[in-house]
């Protein structure tokens, strides 16, 4: 099959991605509006018969001074990534991106390589063998992964590095998810470690309140997202990052992003944003005080998700990103050891893939991307 790629508009994207079981929430259309200091542009890949059979949302950012770009495709482009003719699909996007002026594209496959059951990673950590989660052995696998990260480096990409920890590449090469289909709300819960279970029966007795808000709830959820930077020392979006991805998303779909704030008492304790795109829901933002902490509003926060996302339709539940240190004494353990608790997996994707189209502008980036 010859492909043919072109720009589509925005409204051609959206009836592609809303075609497929799910997408990553940063393909579709309006993530764009969501990243408004970058350029962008769709993208479409077109069969014999004149099909839409694939799609890609296209981020440009300009090297100061130059009109050269970064074209960075986040989380996608959603193709047929297991196609023997892969580069079928992916040579036309780059001589399109060159023609637009990019120096270098960036993209993120999202295709999964190997899973690890909570039970597995539980018994990795206490066997204390193991200090990393790509030194367990993985309940399973995805053969064709290998194959096409063989058929990316023969065509001349380069896997990005993350370090060791899982977080060097833009996007999370390892994430945590909890899968539903198949199951009910009871096999869900019974699936959590005690703790969880206790902490969410603490939260209902002590009265605490989960709430869906919306766009005028979000100064109470950045209240609270500003004293978490604080505590773990990150540095925090504005609020204006937020009522813009609010803003954006509701308008290409009402569901598409959901607010939910804990409260105890009348005190919001706890705030997370949800995603949800096709059959996939994301837990992407959480934030909280330490200010009763010890009625477990986050615990019941993520239920409440859970439960909602699984009335959604959903198949899986994403906590997103994890290290994938095994690590106690390592800073980044309790995010692992938080999102375990839930009995979910460790998915553990293809990674962040670049294609130098000038090596000397790309070379200029990578060094000045060291020096930040």
């Amino acid at each position: 099959m010859s492909l043919r790629l072109r720009t589509i508009s925005r409204e051609e994207h959206l009836a592609f991605i809303r075609s497929l079981p799910s997408a990553s929430h940063m393909q579709v259309p309006s993530w764009a509006d969501v990243k408004a200091e970058w350029r962008n542009e769709s993208i479409g890949w077109f069969d014999d018969r004149g099909q839409i059979v694939g799609a890609g949302l296209v981020l440009y950012r300009q090297l100061p001074k130059v009109k050269r770009y970064l074209a960075y495709l986040p989380e996608g482009p959603v193709i047929d990534w297991f196609d023997p003719n892969l580069e079928g699909w992916l040579r036309p996007m780059l001589d399109h991106l060159k023609g637009k002026g990019a120096f270098t594209v960036k993209m993120g496959p999202p295709v999964i390589i190997r899973r690890w059951q909570a039970e597995t990673i539980k018994n990795a950590i206490a066997a204390g063998e193991a200090k990393r989660l790509r030194d367990v052995e993985a309940d399973w696998y995805e053969p064709r992964a290998i194959d096409t990260a063989d058929r990316l480096r023969r065509m001349g990409w380069q896997q990005g590095e993350d370090g060791g920890a899982g977080f060097g590449d833009v996007q999370p090469r390892y994430v945590f998810q909890v899968p539903l289909a198949n199951r009910s709300l009871d096999d869900v819960l019974k699936g959590f470690n005690q703790l969880w279970r206790r902490n969410i029966k603490k939260a209902e007795k002590s009265g605490v309140e989960i709430v869906q808000g919306g766009y005028d709830d979000l100064p109470v959820f950045h209240q609270l997202y500003l004293e978490t930077a604080e505590r773990d020392q990150f540095i925090p979006r504005p609020l204006s990052y937020f009522q813009r991805q609010w803003t954006a998303l509701a308008a290409e779909d009402p569901n598409r992003m959901r607010l939910y704030l804990a409260y105890h008492d009348g005190d919001a304790l706890a705030g997370t944003t949800m995603i949800t795109v096709g059959q996939h829901v994301w837990y992407s933002y959480g934030a909280s005080t330490v200010h009763k902490r010890e009625v477990q509003p986050n615990n019941a926060i993520q239920w409440r998700m859970m439960r909602d996302a699984y009335a959604l339709g959903a198949t899986v539940y994403d906590l997103r990103g994890i290290s994938d240190t095994l690590d106690e004494s390592d800073h980044l353990f309790g995010l692992i050891r938080f999102k375990v608790g839930t009995g979910g997996q460790a998915a553990e994707y293809l990674g962040e893939w670049d294609f130098p189209l000038n090596k000397l502008l790309h070379k200029a980036l990578d060094m000045y991307m060291q020096r930040r």
